[in-house]
């Protein structure tokens, strides 16, 4: 979980300040991804809301789990893991689809689809004894 903790901390909290910062129009025009004020496509980008939020609430469960010494820790981060997979995954198979590439919004999607399949094992290790 050392090496867990900081990359659940940067992307839960990063969700949680995307959807913000989504919510408000921050995001510099320079910076959107293509189409960004077409309808269709801030509907496509709302789609994901709810699977990044529940991300970071599993994450940051787990972390809370984690600090109080509770087994139940394990399942919570690797739900977290898994959704954060299935998050970029989409998100990349969207743009591989459109024939779209912008390295800032697929770097962005390959970090989420990359770094849980460093901690799967790991968080899957002693997960029979953690969930008894």
């Amino acid at each position: 979980m050392k090496l867990l903790k900081p990359f659940f901390v940067v992307t839960d909290i990063g969700f949680i300040l995307y959807w913000i910062i989504t919510y408000f129009h921050i995001i510099p025009e320079s910076m959107a991804f293509k189409d960004y004020n077409n309808p269709i496509m801030v509907h496509w980008n709302w789609s994901f809301f709810p699977l990044d939020i529940l991300i970071s609430i599993t994450g940051l469960s787990s972390l809370y789990l984690y600090r109080r010494q509770l087994p139940s820790w394990r399942p919570w981060a690797l739900i977290s893991l898994v959704l954060t997979f299935c998050s970029g995954l989409q998100a990349i198979a969207f743009w591989a689809f459109a024939h779209d590439f912008d390295v800032y919004w697929w770097g962005f999607n390959l970090y989420l689809m990359i770094y849980p399949l460093f901690f799967l094992r790991t968080v899957m290790t002693g997960y029979g004894k953690a969930a008894a």
